[in-house]
């Protein structure tokens, strides 16, 4: 979904992290193991748990489907099933069903929503799909949607195929938030500085909105509410590819991986109006010094170079009581394997430590992460031995 290169330079990649990034980042002392679930996925994208008491683990798979793990099996009947409506086309691809969450109040309402890429016809010129956020509703069976009762929420355009972003979060304040990636190609060529600096549009933003209006409502405090020339819907902006965006349970506090472009990935903490760079910057560093610089940049709370991955893969802070020495630390990771661990140190940059877990049980490309009810976390992931998508739970080493 996220990288920029093609699998040969992976293998560089990994050669570098092996030689120069181990030597940068300390080891963390946790031990802690994976423990898979199911092997039997196809590109995990999202994963999701209602709150309705019911157990049951959501994962999306990139092609249209939504599975369901209950009771520790794998059911073979999809919850959701719209692979004939999003696009995934063969190979790599960065479009397709991107993002999953469950409304509040799912044990009453029965709503969920999804971030899917849809095909634009007729074809319009300079636009290759469309990024759309969908309603949906369970049917009279728990375990299957009503396609019937689809509602599109927002839906924008995508000039490109990649770049899209796609997670989807509610908030403890209730607000959906949605990460929206800058539109695809590199360096964010799109009007005169960009996408992301484009506070016209959607893209390169994390947006807020309130689903219990119809089709959505703007909520009162968002930072560009009732300005003129400004979409209302932004709640942050200046990202490049945000991939994966979660809240920590106890402080309420947002964090995001943001893919970076050529040197550096990043991973930010993200606050009601922030600017976070692109494609001013990179990372900690300026990227077009032609662009003008509004010198109100917020940077991220800690970056790493391309010898040590090549794509971010953002994830959360550990609230789960199995591992009582992971509490309060973001566990993150690169699609190339490595996972890290981020503790804040009460400065601008948290400290980053690298987990015994990294490139553990085979696994080789870490598409998402996943948070259960408890604050245990899950890694989506494929295989690289076997080529299935996995999904793993974060426990306790021996």
């Amino acid at each position: 979904m996220k990288p920029k290169y093609f699998l040969g330079v992976l293998f560089v990649a990994l050669v570098l992290e092996s030689a120069i990034g181990n030597a940068q980042v300390p080891d963390s002392p946790l031990k802690l193991e994976v423990k898979l679930l199911t092997d039997q996925l196809t590109h995990p994208t999202a994963f999701a748990e209602p709150d309705d008491k019911s157990g049951r683990l959501f994962v999306c798979e990139q092609e249209g489907r939504i599975r369901i793990i209950k009771n520790g099996t794998l059911l073979p009947v999809p919850f959701l099933d719209i692979t004939g409506e999003v696009i995934k086309k063969e190979g790599y691809e960065e479009r397709g069903l991107l993002g999953l969450a469950f409304h509040p109040d799912f044990a009453k309402n029965g709503k969920f929503y999804v971030y899917c890429s849809i095909p634009v016809v007729p074809k319009v010129p300079g636009v290759d799909h469309k990024s759309v956020i969908r309603e949906y509703a369970v049917s009279k069976d728990a375990d299957a949607a009503d396609k019937t009762t689809m509602k599109t929420v927002l839906t924008f355009n995508e000039p490109q195929s990649n770049h899209n972003g796609g997670d989807i979060k509610f908030g403890p304040d209730g607000f959906l938030y949605i990460a929206a990636g800058d539109g695809g190609g590199q360096n964010d060529k799109h009007g005169q500085f960009g996408n992301a600096q484009d506070l016209g549009n959607f893209l390169g933003k994390i947006l807020r909105i309130d689903i219990n209006q119809s089709p959505y409502g703007i909520p009162k405090d968002n930072p560009f509410a009732g300005k003129q020339g400004i979409s209302p819907e932004i709640f942050a902006y200046g990202f490049r590819n945000p991939w994966r965006i979660s809240f920590d349970k106890q402080t309420g506090k947002l964090f995001s991986g943001d893919v970076g472009q050529d040197n550096y990935e990043e991973v930010n903490l993200v606050t009601r109006g922030g600017n976070y760079g692109w494609r001013k910057r990179e990372g900690l560093h300026e990227k077009y010094p032609a662009d003008p610089d509004p010198g109100n940049w917020l940077n991220p709370i800690t970056e790493y170079p391309h010898p040590e991955g090549i794509s971010v893969t953002g994830g959360f802070v550990y609230r789960g009581k199995q591992i009582p020495a992971l509490v309060g630390k973001y566990v993150f990771a690169d699609w190339t394997g490595p996972v890290w661990t981020l503790t804040d140190t009460k400065k601008e940059r948290w400290n980053r430590e690298k987990l015994s877990i990294s490139h553990a049980a085979g696994y080789w490309h870490i598409y998402s992460f996943g948070e259960d009810r408890s604050g245990e976390i899950y890694l989506l992931t494929m295989m690289l031995e076997t080529n299935k998508g996995a999904l793993y739970k974060i426990v306790q080493g021996k």
